[in-house]
């Protein structure tokens, strides 16, 4: 999947449910790979990520990209850790 990174900014962000997880607020980069590691959403849906945490999603959990990013899976609800 030939991505350009500039163009994942502000993309809304699903579940393979079709579920909002949020919008892509920054793109993780693999510089050794030269490749996207991941993606990072500032505020994620409270509904599925406790307290609307910001979170990363590795790219390879993506399924698909285009007016939007559909995930190959995500958790039914995502806990935040405790210190």
């Amino acid at each position: 999947m030939l991505v350009e990174i500039t163009k994942l900014f502000g993309i809304k962000v699903y579940s393979h449910k079709g579920s909002f997880v949020g919008d892509i607020s920054d793109v993780i980069i693999d510089f050794d790979r030269g490749s996207i590691y991941g993606i990072y959403v500032e505020e994620s849906n409270p509904d599925l990520v406790e307290n609307g945490a910001a979170i990363s999603i590795p790219f390879r959990m993506v399924k698909s990209v285009d007016e939007v990013m559909l995930l190959k899976s995500f958790p039914e609800k995502v806990k935040v850790k405790s210190t």
